[in-house]
């Protein structure tokens, strides 16, 4: 089994690549660098490294002996198609995800030029889901990049959401998930970005999640929108 993740949008975590490095405002307040510089304090051997970016070919292939299906978030410590992942080791992820054909695989990117650089030197099976994150409207391009990719299941993940974005252009995605940054010094996010989104969500027949308000108590905020919860999923989906 994989390890068990609290992220509301997937259910495991495969983390054969760990550590990155900020490229844009979203990064300021990674979680995953505070999460690996704990780990590294408790010496965990994956985190030797702290949040430098570290390859680990001894876990590539982990998901082929979970044998119940189950949906899974691919580098949730670090971001797969940063500039010093070699090729060849992306290869390697993405041949474990098409032979794992029974799960569904979630990767997320910030990096979306490399992505669209690398996406016909890889293998897209119909159980790959291929992300980007958009904090901003600077970054809306990551949109148009994901959007020329083979990914069989497009997402945008706008978290932290750190502004309004109107005007999104939906096409040729699946699924739009919204969430607020959490944790010590977290930014605030405003109601009606939210609302906005969703309403572009429905006019454009997108499904819509909505993972938490966050805050330095994000489990106090809670995650409900206009009283109620949103949990869309892309069609096909199994979580």
């Amino acid at each position: 089994m994989g390890t068990k993740s609290r992220i509301e949008w997937t259910e495991s975590t495969w983390n054969p690549v760990t550590g990155c490095t900020k490229i844009s405002p979203g990064c300021k307040h990674c979680y995953a660098e505070r999460m690996a510089k704990r780990l590294h304090a408790m010496g965990q051997p994956n985190y030797a490294n702290g949040f430098s970016l570290t390859v680990h070919p001894h876990v590539l292939e982990a998901p082929l002996s979970w044998k119940t299906p189950q949906v899974i978030f691919v580098n949730s410590m670090s971001d797969l198609f940063h500039n010093h992942v070699p090729l060849g080791f992306i290869r390697q992820v993405f041949d474990v995800m098409n032979r794992a054909h029974w799960h569904q695989f979630q990767i997320l990117t910030k990096r979306s030029g490399r992505l669209l650089q690398l996406s016909s030197c890889v293998s897209w099976a119909d159980n790959i889901w291929m992300g980007v994150s958009v904090e901003t409207h600077r970054y809306k391009h990551r949109i148009d990049h994901l959007r020329q990719t083979s990914a069989a299941v497009r997402f945008i993940s706008l978290e932290p959401l750190l502004g309004a974005l109107p005007g999104l252009d939906l096409s040729g995605i699946d699924w739009v998930i919204v969430g607020g940054e959490s944790g010590p010094c977290a930014r605030p996010m405003k109601e009606e970005w939210v609302l906005d989104i969703r309403d572009q969500c429905a006019d454009q027949g997108m499904p819509f999640f909505f993972k938490q308000w966050g805050g330095t108590n994000k489990k106090k905020a809670g995650r409900l929108l206009e009283g109620r919860t949103w949990d869309e999923m892309p069609a096909g989906a199994v979580a």
